[in-house]
């Protein structure tokens, strides 16, 4: 196998999940190196000129580990593992300081390997330079085969730069959204950037030009960046290198281009990383016995849970309990750390039957399963209980399930730093009974049946369930309403480790804001009857201090933050306001009121039938409508219950109107003299905050991306994934 030398390049965050490698080129008399010290020997007195160090660590501050290819060709087996194939303008010695050793042109075995490894989903970035013909490479027998060359010109624009007419700004209109059919747009976050010494492009093959040079060029409207997909794979090509060199990355938007062109790259890289099959759990026949007699079981029940022994037959339902008991015990040896769970389980399962299968108390088995104490990647848990299921029927009856609990290194780092939450557990399923072919995503004790109030242990996200959710919809979203998409929303919204590990964060900080802040006396409000925007407001609150708290993790060198605040944005204003009914649903109400305040105050714009976000001032509008809720929060403890509720309604009628028969508006309010204001609830309309006109032509398009896939269909797809990732 031809070696390849790991670069210097060290991510200095906390445990940045790593999903694609980058492999730059060094074997080829390259005129830049992200080696420092080889900088250094090709560049003595300015060795920025020749140095890729600082984009090749912003990539490992990121989602990628780096290294660099220093020797021998650019085969297979060099290629092996890598997702991206950086190629960084190789050149002559006698025009350019180069790397050293190797020649400039690729061998046709090597552009065949290339090729193979684009069609085969790899990334491949190109920089080529002015008069491109005298450097001796090859490049453009490469590029022949992605429809796109580097011409032998350079580029001359005295209107836009008369000091240095040869430095080109660049006309970026070309990169949005829906341009030449790309999902993402490759010019977000990017409102200029120069081109050194330019040549042009030329393409053919439907290659899609992101930067042209201006109508006053020499060369006007003249291809300076150009990608195209080429089968699973991308290719991105710029005619000129020295916009990512050490002393022009810093520059204009120099950085964000190059994150995007390698996030779009990628794709195929996040799409495929870090997928994890069921195991042999879900193949187990004692797993499977129990699951059938759970399924069989449960059919039996009635909605309290109790099986009725004049319609049932007594002694195949105590078959059927002894089964499911066998079964645990059974399987007891795979799961040691559940020894005490599986004893209580056991002896509420005999309670039951002695009490005639009457409404089932599992009190103990729910005070002995505690998942939350097991806080370690890739731990395991067999769980069965009667419930009924958040969002779903509220009948209960028994669910079997297999779990796993993901517990990526930065999730123990932001616990110990600050983001405690001893009670929170992030839960994958692995296999489940019919009851969880809902929209369930979450494992509460609450849910489970028993006499009495049933102790609060933990509460369990069904992360990779929320993460799949968020996938199809949001992708669904950006494409109908042409969104400028960054690229590296798009990795998140292709990527399934990406997406579980963002809800992990996302529901962490969530679910301990529900406790902190100026509160109510109840702060989850479940115990109280109080008009629904309250519940909405509440959840939002959480929401937008997640999102805040995840902006914060990214200023602060945690680059992971980022996905946080896009699923949180992304999750709100898509799906939430369309999800459920219009019966009081606070959580539609609160994706109405982020869209519409971010809409009203022009942080995104809906012209043109496309959807436009200001991604550089999004966190100062989450921000300020986050202050609106804390100011209402902050003064609430000085008014009545009543007066509350009233200021609340005013608050979210600012920005969503509400009904027009609503007796809260306040240009109408009309609400009786009562002795306790929970009578008034009644008078709160069933849909007091109808949807926009926005929502109501939205829904239907997004519907068939709000069906959940059958599980045999996503059973199907997830193991096309692995077999690929393979």
């Amino acid at each position: 196998m031809t070696p390849i030398s790991e670069a210097n390049i060290v991510s200095t965050m906390p445990s940045q999940p790593k999903l694609a490698h980058v492999l730059f080129d060094e074997a080829h008399s390259e005129a830049w190196s992200i080696r420092p010290e080889v900088a250094l020997q090709m560049q003595p007195a300015h060795p920025g000129d020749s140095s890729l160090e600082a984009a090749a660590r912003a990539l490992a501050d990121r989602d990628f580990t780096v290294a660099a290819h220093t020797d021998g060709r650019l085969g297979a087996d060099a290629l092996a593992g890598a997702g991206v194939l950086v190629i960084a303008h190789p050149s002559d010695p006698k025009w350019e300081g180069t790397v050293g050793g190797g020649t400039p042109t690729l061998g046709g075995d090597e552009i065949d390997a290339i090729e193979r490894f684009v069609t085969d989903g790899g990334g491949l970035i190109v920089l080529g330079e002015t008069e491109q013909e005298k450097y001796g490479n090859n490049l453009n027998e490469l590029l022949d085969r992605f429809g796109i060359q580097i011409e032998n010109t350079t580029v001359q624009d005295y209107e836009h730069h008369s000091e240095a007419p040869s430095w080109i700004l660049a006309d970026l209109g070309s990169g949005t959204n829906g341009s030449g059919g790309l999902v993402s747009d490759l010019t977000a976050r990017v409102e200029t950037a120069c081109f050194y010494r330019a040549g042009t492009l030329s393409t053919t093959n439907g290659a899609t030009v992101v930067a042209r040079t201006h109508e006053s060029a020499n060369l006007p409207n003249a291809a300076l960046v150009a990608v195209t997909g080429h089968g699973r794979g991308r290719v991105a090509v710029l005619s000129d290198s020295d916009l990512f060199g050490d002393d022009c990355i810093g520059e204009h938007d120099h950085m964000n281009l190059w994150l995007n062109l390698v996030y779009w790259v990628a794709s195929d890289a996040f799409a495929n990383a870090g997928l994890e099959n069921a195991g042999q759990l879900a193949a187990d026949p004692d797993w499977i016995k129990l699951r059938e007699a759970v399924a069989e079981l449960r059919l039996m029940q009635d909605a309290d849970g109790s099986v009725d022994l004049s319609r049932h037959d007594r002694d195949r339902v105590a078959e059927l309990t002894a089964g499911i008991a066998g079964g645990v015990t059974a399987l007891a040896p795979q799961f040691e750390h559940e020894a005490a769970y599986f004893e209580a389980l056991r002896s509420d399962l005999l309670a039951w039957e002695r009490d005639g299968f009457a409404k089932p108390d599992f009190y103990a088995s729910t005070d002995a399963f505690r998942p939350e104490q097991f806080r370690v990647d890739g731990m395991e848990h067999l769980v069965v209980f009667p419930m009924y299921k958040q969002n779903g029927s509220r009948d209960t009856c028994f669910e079997a399930l297999l779990t796993r609990t993901p517990w990526p290194g930065f999730v123990d780092e932001l616990e110990t730093g600050g983001y405690d939450n001893a009670k929170f557990v992030p839960v994958e399923l692995i296999d489940y009974t019919d009851g969880y072919e809902s929209e369930c995503a979450v494992l509460f004790p609450e849910t489970f049946s028993v006499t009495e109030r049933p102790p609060a242990h933990f509460g369990g996200i069904f992360c990779d369930r929320e993460a799949e959710r968020f996938r199809r919809v949001g992708s669904a979203a950006a494409e109908i309403l042409h969104l400028n998409l960054p690229p590296d929303a798009d990795a998140l919204l292709n990527s399934p480790q990406l997406s579980r590990d963002a809800y992990i964060t996302w529901d962490l900080i969530h679910d301990r804001t529900h406790m902190r802040g100026d509160l109510p006396f109840d702060p989850f409000m479940i115990r109280q009857r109080s008009p629904y925007w309250m519940y909405s407001l509440e959840e939002l609150r959480c929401d937008l201090t997640a999102f805040g708290e995840a902006a914060k993790l990214e200023a602060e060198g945690f680059p992971f933050g980022r996905y946080v605040q896009y699923a949180i944005l992304f999750d709100r204003i898509f799906r939430f306001p369309i999800t459920g009914g219009r019966t009081r649903n606070y959580d539609g109400l609160g994706g109405q009121l982020i869209f519409a305040f971010l809409h009203r105050e022009g942080y995104l714009h809906w012209t043109d039938n496309k959807l436009t976000i200001d991604w550089d001032r999004l966190a100062e509008g989450v921000g300020r409508l986050r202050d609106r809720v804390q100011d209402l929060y902050h003064s609430g403890i000085d008014r009545s219950k009543l007066g509350q509720w009233i200021a609340a309604h005013d608050l979210v009628s600012e920005y969503v109107p509400p009904a027009e028969n609503s007796v809260w508006a306040g240009d109408r309010r009309d609400l009786p003299t009562v002795e306790e204001p929970k009578q008034l609830v009644d008078l709160v309309l069933d849909d007091e905050f109808p949807l926009s006109l926005f929502y109501v032509s939205l829904g239907p398009k997004l519907e068939p991306a709000m069906q959940r896939p059958e599980r045999a269909a996503a059973t199907s797809a997830a193991a096309n994934r692995e077999t690929v990732a393979a």
